[in-house]
């Protein structure tokens, strides 16, 4: 029946239903940072084709009628000038304009009658460069989408060449009230359906299973059974004793540091980058809380954890959100390292994971008060996306650098890794009202990367671009042609 691939997943459902709560707003911003002005008119042709491309930036949300339907997606006619925009960077012209742009594209909620996302070219910033500055909503991808469809978007050469080509939409007329109902109660009927099916499959296999591996089978079974309960098992309480309060403004900051300096100072204690990473961000926060006198030994991080595979269409989500505790008292980061990588790992294979999406539509049945109950006792978000490792460009003109800002979902603050060209990128999301002196945490999470870094040996220091008066992405030399990597 037509519609079926047109609802949401339920974990893109669960991130546009929190909306109804400012203070989960999911809401990705994205920073390129641009060693010249690009040609506007090729930006807007590239990105008019990436729409054709990508169909769910030319459609938008509606909630068919009853109190528990999935939200589906409806073609609309895009008028791309209501979604791309271009600005002279005001005065003093420094990255300092373009990260308090978007501060604010952070704090906007969506128009539900559009799709979800916009473009604001930022030009005139010092030394006559520019910043692209991308703002979409997590219902309509993930992180590592994004940079999918970030290569859609980007060239490899200096040199635009052709635009190409791509299918022209035909938007589908938007169904009536009546046909939503219908569409969403046959997909209710199809999913009670599939998942009953699926629970007599897993009746029948269990009994054979056991009679053949009984200690196995039914030791497997209550590992899941635990898994799922600590998957959704509620949060009531909050870590840390001093970033409590929660609120609607936020602070972004940005830090660069070295990937292989990174991976290096993890591969010294077996870990991985994401739990060098990690271990930097509880470093600093470790720093931030005995300077307020209130040590703590274990703080909560929400983890996205990629289930995307190949094959899968870019955009929506392929993520499930793991809740545990990270060391963050640990002074010694060696040992930091080493304890965060135990408990990275156990969380990235718990029993549960693959299960996310219909948890996902379990917890879309509860009240966003629930939720948000939850989600606010999470201390911080930490979150790694790979980026990309060749030089890029964009109508015309070199990718200096690429910062993401994610969503605290309710969470204190999320700090976001997006590497580009050996540099990690740090994009900083603080709630003020949670951390009142954001510059002060800022400063002090570039210390706990220090820290870490140390463990590799001899390394360039953590940068913070906005405190030394620079563009991000200074350091980050201009390309030659490399047509050849096409």
């Amino acid at each position: 029946m037509a519609g079926y691939d047109q609802f949401m997943r339920n974990t893109d459902a669960l991130a546009w239903n929190m909306e109804h709560d400012p203070g989960l707003r999911s809401t990705i911003v994205g920073v390129t940072w641009l060693g010249c002005r690009p040609d506007f008119e090729v930006l807007a042709a590239r990105l008019d084709v990436v729409t054709r491309v990508v169909p769910r930036f030319r459609q938008r949300p509606v909630r068919p009628p009853g109190p528990f339907a999935t939200p589906r997606w409806v073609d609309c006619d895009l008028d791309l000038s209501l979604h791309l925009h271009r600005m002279d960077a005001p005065h003093p012209h420094t990255a300092a304009t373009v990260l308090d742009f978007a501060r604010s594209e952070a704090m906007t909620e969506f128009e539900p009658s559009r799709p979800l996302w916009a473009a604001t070219l930022i030009e005139g910033l010092e030394g006559d460069q520019a910043a692209l500055v991308l703002k979409l909503h997590h219902s309509l991808t993930d992180g590592v989408g994004a940079i999918q469809m970030g290569m859609l978007l980007f060239e490899t050469s200096s040199d635009p060449g052709p635009i190409g080509t791509a299918p022209q939409p035909h938007p589908d007329r938007e169904p009536s009230g009546t046909e939503l109902t219908r569409e969403a109660l046959a997909r209710s009927l199809h999913r009670l359906v599939g998942t009953t099916c699926d629970g007599v499959a897993r009746a029948v296999r269990v009994p054979g299973g056991l009679a053949r591996h009984p200690v196995r089978s039914t030791l497997d079974v209550l590992a899941t059974a635990t898994s799922l309960g600590r998957f959704v098992m509620p949060v009531s309480e909050t870590l840390s004793p001093v970033m409590t309060a929660r609120g609607l403004g936020r602070y972004l900051d940005v830090i660069e540091v070295e990937l292989d300096e990174l991976k290096r100072a993890g591969a010294t204690r077996d870990a991985t980058l994401n739990d060098a990473f990690v271990a930097s961000v509880t470093g600093g926060l470790r720093r931030y809380h005995e300077l307020h006198g209130a040590p703590v030994r274990d703080l909560r991080v929400t983890m996205p954890i990629s289930l995307r595979r190949e094959g899968d269409p870019v955009g929506g989500n392929r993520i499930t959100l793991e809740r545990f505790t990270v060391p963050v008292g640990e002074a010694d980061p060696a040992v930091r390292v080493r304890t965060t990588a135990w408990r990275c790992r156990a969380a990235r294979y718990e029993e549960a994971v693959p299960l996310s999406d219909a948890v996902a539509g379990l917890l879309n049945l509860l009240p966003s008060g629930v939720i948000g109950s939850m989600l606010k006792h999470v201390d911080f978000v930490a979150s790694d996306v790979p980026g990309i490792p060749i030089p890029l460009f964009l109508a015309g003109a070199p990718v200096t650098g690429n910062y993401a800002f994610g969503p605290t979902t309710g969470a204190a603050l999320n700090v976001t890794l997006l590497s580009y060209r050996g540099t990690c990128g740090i994009g900083c999301t603080i709630d003020t009202s949670a951390v009142p002196d954001p510059g002060v945490l800022v400063d002090c999470l570039r210390q706990g990367f220090d820290e870490v870094l140390d463990l590799g040996g001899e390394h360039r220091p953590a940068r913070s671009p906005l405190a030394e008066g620079t563009l991000p992405g200074a350091g980050v030399p201009h390309s030659p042609d490399l047509r050849s990597v096409r």
